[in-house]
């Protein structure tokens, strides 16, 4: 007997993502400052821009990509592999109702990441035959950059069945990538429409205050400051909003497993009750 499919109500989701932010927010503050805002920055520090300029045929841009990824690959890997555990983390503290200590979160998160990695892994190598099947037939009949968004469109329901592994997985009731993909299609069977725009909305309105916000930003600190400073002093802003909203996102997550997956499961107990 196949089990009722819980319908995703987008308002209250964002009402349950905004009030853990706030009952965890010195919890959250520290985490995102320390697995979001402090890798960016080394990025921004130690790992050289891809060298492209103005004037590159696209063999030149690709032989200076294909460089710059052979040199700076270790670096990037273990740069994003630190925000997944952040992730990870932050969702232990939302999902618990027990209130965990950072190093209690952070133990989780470490633990669930090899296992989420693998996930990730996986989902990938699953899209990859299909995204470049899409861009073969779709090549062959649209220009490229058209034929580019089309399938990237295409892929968004795939990233949305596949978006509550994360969740499964720090919740603690699950290490087994391939579970933790079954059980976040299962969750997320119906809904994909529903998640693609609550995140989607909130993800168009981040851009709009980012940009606006960094405009401001670019303006001053080309009357007060220039060269490297001016640069590492936009990427800190940049890195502090990001943190804010990726801190968000997460919350987002929470609260949308929170909702499909019933009330706190994993024996978690509802944080608000």
């Amino acid at each position: 007997m196949t089990s009722p499919v819980t319908t995703l109500d987008s308002s209250a989701a964002w009402a349950s993502a905004t009030r853990m932010v706030s009952a965890n927010r010195e919890v959250l503050a520290a985490i995102a400052g320390v697995f979001f805002l402090l890798p960016g920055l080394i990025g921004a520090v130690f790992l050289p821009a891809p060298g492209v300029q103005a004037g590159m045929n696209e063999a030149q841009i690709m032989d200076a990509m294909q460089s710059y990824y052979a040199g700076s690959l270790p670096m990037l890997i273990l740069l994003s592999l630190i925000p997944m555990a952040g992730m990870l983390t932050m969702l232990a503290v939302m999902l618990d109702g027990g209130r965990p200590t950072v190093g209690e979160a952070i133990r989780r998160g470490f633990a669930a990441l090899p296992g989420y990695f693998a996930a990730q892994l996986l989902v990938a190598l699953a899209m990859l035959p299909v995204v470049l099947l899409l861009l073969g037939l779709l090549g062959a009949l649209l220009p490229a950059a058209i034929a580019m968004a089309a399938t990237l469109a295409v892929m968004l329901y795939p990233v949305m069945r596949t978006m509550l592994v994360a969740p499964v997985m720090a919740t603690g009731g699950q290490r087994n990538p391939v579970a933790a993909i079954r059980e976040s299609l299962r969750l997320t069977r119906r809904n994909s429409g529903r998640m693609l725009t609550f995140i989607g909305l909130a993800g168009f309105l981040f851009l709009v205050v980012y940009g606006l916000v960094m405009m401001v930003v670019g303006v001053v600190l080309v009357l007060v400051t220039g060269g490297e400073t001016q640069r590492l002093l936009a990427e800190g802003i940049s890195g502090v909003l990001l943190a804010v909203a990726y801190t968000y996102f997460v919350a987002m997550l929470a609260a949308i497993f929170g909702q499909l997956a019933g009330p706190w499961s994993a024996g978690a107990a509802d944080p608000f009750g």
